[in-house]
């Protein structure tokens, strides 16, 4: 099942995916979701941030392709960090180029949704904590990450805009041999598998549930293969991983914007 989070006509819903078609579901989508009976053209809707988590988690260093390509030692346990919650955006979304960076890059992921809460979860059950799976892109102001000799993950990455995640989850998928692909403005950059993973999704889920309570809605990226490099104003990056789905942005300048608080 294709499970997408989307908007139309100003109203927010979940549907299943079924071919050009979605099909809205009420219910607790976590346990049984039930299709209404209506069907929606996708030209008709606007595919949103696929779940709505506490928080997102992202894994570092988690192919040996990519640790290698960094010139950095391979980690003897998962590396992970946090995205904000602002950091998030959908199939479609405009991705920001800060002002503050003059390298920003893209880093094509598979990424893993919780479905129910889970706390110092067995590797031997991990897989039954996850709802579905899905595409991410891992933006990254490479040019931060590595600033002044010390490796800043949050800081580079936490920029708004930074976490496309979509377009959908798919939830009957075998995620340890699945191909991952990034293409920029349609020529191929990353090609990747993630059978090169270093620390595999029950590996994650016993990992981190053991330090803080996991919640349904809440996304887990599982790091990036070799082969990153930057983007460009007016670029569009597409993130493919096979029997998932296909994640497309396009590459905007940062526009400054402030906001006031207003009096309570």
């Amino acid at each position: 099942m294709r499970l997408a989070r989307f908007a139309t006509n100003n109203h927010i819903e979940y549907g299943i995916v079924d071919g050009e078609l979605v099909r809205p579901v009420r219910g607790d989508i976590f346990k049984k979701p039930v299709p209404d009976g209506r069907a929606i053209s996708i030209e008709e809707i606007k595919f949103l941030v696929p779940a709505v988590p506490t928080k997102v988690i992202a894994l570092g260093m988690n192919y040996r392709s990519h640790a290698e390509e960094l010139k950095l030692q391979i980690p003897d346990e998962p590396l992970f960090f946090y995205k904000p919650l602002s950091a998030l955006i959908g199939m479609g979304d405009s991705i920001q180029y800060p002002p503050q960076s003059n390298r920003v890059d893209y880093e094509a992921e598979m990424a893993f949704v919780i479905g129910r809460q889970a706390k110092n979860v067995p590797i031997s059950e991990a897989l039954d904590y996850v709802f579905g799976y899905t595409c991410f892109n891992d933006i990254t102001a490479r040019d931060i990450q590595f600033r002044k000799n010390a490796i800043e993950f949050v800081k580079s990455k936490g920029f708004d805009t930074f976490g496309s995640v979509g377009p959908w989850i798919e939830t009957e998928v075998e995620p340890s041999h699945l191909n991952i692909e990034c293409l920029v403005n349609g020529e191929i950059k990353q090609k990747g598998n993630t059978n090169d993973l270093i620390f595999g999704v029950a590996e994650i889920i016993n990992f981190v549930s053991k330090i803080m309570t996991l919640y349904p809605g809440d996304i887990i990226a599982t790091g990036t293969p070799s082969g990153i490099g930057p983007l460009s104003v007016g670029d569009t990056v597409v993130v493919n991983v096979e029997k998932i789905g296909t994640l497309e942005n396009t590459v905007v300048r940062s526009v400054p914007q402030s906001y006031a608080m207003e009096a309570t």
